[in-house]
């Protein structure tokens, strides 16, 4: 029974059996949570840190229920990096769409040191690598904002 919450937990509700993009339907879930939230400071940073916590524990415990490290079914992650990548952002369609392409390419090319953090065991190893691309996005769209005006 704990093993099928994990999983369930791990795979954001099954998006992570997805067999087509499972990450970039996840990330959007994310952005879907950051939008809902959005209003709600203690709100998003209370579902933020539930979501961190069973997430680190149930990416831990999916990594070795399916024997492999960072199994691609594993996308708590990606939600969890779309939210730190849309913080405190004010959410028009225009940043909404930038972020989520910046999160999703910082995520896939694992910029420095990211690409070390993905080495880590266990669910901080999961994890780490993807909320570090949610804040490498959040920084540049808070740049982005404030020079360009977008």
């Amino acid at each position: 029974m704990v093993n099928k919450i994990a999983r369930m937990i791990a795979t954001f509700f099954y998006v992570g059996e997805i067999p087509i993009a499972p990450g970039t339907v996840a990330s959007f879930a994310g952005a879907m949570i950051s939008i809902a939230l959005s209003h709600n400071l203690a709100l998003y940073l209370a579902v933020f840190a539930v979501l961190w916590v069973i997430g680190f524990l149930a990416s831990e415990r999916t990594e070795k229920i399916v024997g492999k490290h960072d199994p691609s079914c594993v996308v708590i992650d990606e939600v969890l990096g779309m939210m730190v990548a849309l913080f405190l952002l004010p959410l028009t369609s225009k940043v909404l769409i930038i972020a989520f392409f910046l999160f999703r390419a910082f995520d896939m090319f694992k910029i420095y040191p990211a690409n070390h953090l993905e080495k880590l065991r266990g669910g901080i190893g999961i994890i780490a690598d993807d909320l570090l691309a949610g804040l490498y996005t959040n920084i540049l769209m808070h740049v982005l904002i404030r020079t360009i005006s977008i």
